[in-house]
């Protein structure tokens, strides 16, 4: 049998977390896709450290999206423990858990674009040659790539929990369910794909955006506008579920 949620704020929650989700989807793009892709030069040092310290404002907003990101999600995963701690409170705690965990490695793993800046800057390490800087610059920059693919484990992982809630509710369509586990479990390959066979990266990250990238704005774009279904249709769908 589906849940039937008896809350009257239950699409005001839904909304809510539509509104974090987009937010934390926003930030993490600017931060991660966007900022990154304009001023980071794959196997050019030299032009890596111009474009970042020409534009400086424009890393450190990177910067911010990537924290401002990060701070979202935490009440994302707070919102949707509210909403769907009736549906399943195990499936949510664990849901709250993995998000929690992962953001502090999060914080970690972007403190490296900070401390890249502050090498190029070289306000400290001013009996170091210029080359040298730039080299462990990159290095940090370069560790912070590697970590937002590894910490693919925990976004892959919170989606499966999240979407197991989703087809088990009754208020939210199955298929978004089904969705964000298949999102979920792209992450996860992608993580051992980049682990075990580095060769093999770019088409698993592909996988990763496509299925991911369908899963969360079908999610988002969900509870934005619809929120959940209406009493009469989770009534509808209740009885149908009852009758066969």
């Amino acid at each position: 049998m589906n849940f039937i949620p008896m809350n009257r704020n239950l699409k005001k929650t839904a909304r809510i977390a539509g509104l974090l989700y987009l937010i934390n989807a926003v930030t993490a793009a600017i931060g991660i896709i966007a900022i990154p892709g304009k001023l980071i030069v794959p196997g050019d040092i030299a032009e890596t450290a111009k474009n970042i310290l020409s534009n400086e404002f424009l890393f450190r907003f990177g910067i911010f999206n990537c924290f401002a990101s990060q701070i979202v999600f935490i009440f994302l995963a707070l919102t949707l423990y509210k909403l769907f701690e009736n549906v399943n409170k195990n499936l949510s705690r664990s849901l709250l858990a993995l998000v929690i965990v992962s953001v502090p490695v999060g914080f970690y793993i972007i403190f490296n674009q900070c401390e890249a800046l502050e090498l190029l800057q070289n306000k400290y390490m001013t009996s170091f040659d210029q080359i040298k800087i730039q080299e462990l610059a990159m290095s940090k920059l370069q560790i912070y790539q590697n970590g937002i693919v590894l910490i693919g484990i925990f976004w892959g992982l919170w989606l499966i929990p999240f979407g197991q809630l989703v087809y088990k509710s009754g208020f939210i369509p199955k298929i978004l369910g089904i969705l964000l586990i298949a999102g979920g479990i792209s992450y996860l390959i992608d993580v051992s794909v980049f682990i075990l066979f580095p060769e093999f990266h770019d088409k698993t990250n592909i996988l990763v955006a496509m299925t991911s990238s369908i899963a969360e704005l079908s999610m988002v774009l969900w509870l934005l506008i619809k929120g959940t279904k209406s009493r009469k249709e989770m009534l509808r769908t209740n009885y149908s579920i009852q009758s066969k």
